[in-house]
Formats: structure tokens, C-alpha cells, sequence
């Protein structure tokens, strides 16, 4: 076996594909609007592809994403290999059994165990009322930004995640209380990731979480093919909302805030 950083976006994709909805993000990520903040680590076996971690760094806390379907060999191989090129601190999504190949040099802050669901279902949006769902821009950051501090203080929303043009809400007078946009979006790679999802807490329970990811969800399948999100899985009103609109789950990881042990000593 043979560790490597990779830069052939066709040779990664074809690994990646193997279980789209497993590397929904990472997939994602091969796109040029993402491809600058990315590093590929690998394992080659036999000429092939045994397993690949991502270091994403566009987030001011870079992420790792290390997800394996059930033989973790390879991945457990791959980073044992790599831990001197990690970050000293950063956001960790993992499939289960690897967190003990970090324990020794991280301390490792759980954010819980989350489920990957996958959008299978699509005519239930068709049954959906998004008559009050508008697209938002760049000018409404400061709603945005406002609903974020009020409804989902320390979520992953970066500005330029506009540019999209993938991310949806609903107002009243005062403001935004009801939006919902993308971590990743490729037309390209015909992939997309939910995110940033939420409805301010005075707003809640009236279906208006339903209404704006329905809404994105039919704007996103005009030109992606995939779609898929994150959830904790203790989120259970959330679960529920996800699978009315038709998302089913395909598999579940751990996340964590990851910091150098040495760095805490």
C-alpha cells in the first residue's frame, strides 16, 4: 500500500461514486468553486483506490472528512499516515470505529452521531405549498446573518455560499424567519449538500422549515441529480421533516471538534 495526495479530479470522482450519497460533500468539493480549499489524501492498493480522506479548508476551522463503508482497513491505514499533515485543529466528520486512530494525538469533542439521508422520494415536493418562499441574494445578508444569530447560533453559513443562488426563505415585516440554503453545490458534478437550515424559534411548528427546503429541493433538481443532507440524529422533528419531503437514511457517521494534544499541554 502506498499513501498519496491526489489531484486527478476524475480519478477521485470515480472513488467517490462508488457510494455517491456516502461523499455527497466530497463530491461536491471537486467542483472549482470548492477545488482551491481541498486536499486529497490516499491509498493506493494494486494501482486502485482503497480509501481517501479531504481536508477542506474554506471554513475559517478547516474540516476532515473520513468516511469508509464497513471495511475500515484501508482508511484506519490512510490516517495513521497522514496524522503529522493535519491541522492542529479542526471539524471532523467520521465514520464510526476511527475515532481511535486520532484519540492518541487529538482531543477529540463530540458533536454527536448524525445520520446521511438522501432525497429519494421526489414527487412529495410536488405536494408541497412554497407560494411564500422567496429567493434570497447577497443583499439580504443582513436578514440572513440576523435569523442565524437568533434561530442556529454557530452554524456553517459562509457568505459567498450565495453566489449559488441556491439558498431560499420566508418573511414577514420584521425580517426573515424561515430560510434554507446549501453547504455544497456543483452543477457539474450534478451533486448537492442541504445546510443552514432553520425557522426563528417564534416561528416554529408551522411547516415553514417544510416549505423553504421544498422549495430549494425543486430548484436543486433542475440541475443536480443528488441530493443529500447531515442531521443529528437526535434531531427527531427534523428527521420527520426530511422524510415527508422525501429523504430516507442511507448510513450514519460521528462528528467532532478535533485539537492537538500537544497543543493543549
Amino acid at each position: 500500500m502506498k499513501v498519496i495526495c491526489l489531484h486527478n479530479k476524475t480519478e477521485i470522482e470515480s472513488f467517490l461514486r462508488r457510494n455517491p450519497f456516502l461523499h455527497i460533500y466530497s463530491i461536491g468539493d471537486l467542483d472549482d468553486f470548492f477545488w482551491p480549499y481541498t486536499t486529497w489524501y490516499a491509498i493506493r492498493e494494486n494501482e486502485s483506490i482503497g480509501a481517501i480522506v479531504l481536508l477542506y479548508t474554506g471554513f475559517s476551522t478547516p474540516s476532515v472528512l473520513a468516511l469508509a463503508e464497513e471495511e475500515l482497513d484501508s482508511t484506519k491505514e490512510l490516517l495513521s499516515s497522514i496524522i503529522h499533515l493535519l491541522p492542529k485543529r479542526f471539524y471532523l466528520h467520521l465514520s464510526p470505529g476511527l475515532e481511535k486512530i486520532l484519540k492518541e494525538h487529538y482531543r477529540l469533542e463530540s458533536h454527536g452521531t448524525h445520520y446521511k439521508m438522501a432525497l429519494k422520494n421526489k414527487s412529495l415536493l410536488d405536494s408541497i405549498d412554497t407560494s411564500r418562499v422567496i429567493r434570497l441574494s447577497r443583499e439580504d445578508l443582513k436578514d440572513i446573518l440576523k435569523l442565524y444569530r437568533e434561530s442556529y447560533p454557530g452554524n456553517w453559513f459562509e457568505p459567498r455560499m450565495l453566489d449559488t443562488n441556491q439558498y431560499y426563505g420566508i418573511r414577514r415585516e420584521d425580517g426573515l424567519i424561515s430560510i434554507a440554503g446549501v453547504h455544497v453545490y456543483s452543477q457539474r458534478y450534478k451533486v448537492a449538500a442541504l445546510g443552514n437550515i432553520t425557522t426563528h424559534p417564534d416561528f416554529r411548528g408551522k411547516g415553514l422549515v417544510k416549505s423553504v427546503t421544498a422549495k430549494l429541493c425543486k430548484s436543486l433538481m433542475k440541475t443536480v441529480s443528488d441530493v443529500g443532507l447531515n442531521v443529528k440524529t437526535d434531531n427527531l422533528s427534523a428527521i420527520v421533516c426530511y422524510k415527508k419531503l422525501g429523504f430516507e437514511i442511507i448510513s450514519s457517521y460521528e462528528e467532532y471538534l478535533a485539537s492537538s494534544q500537544f497543543e493543549l499541554a
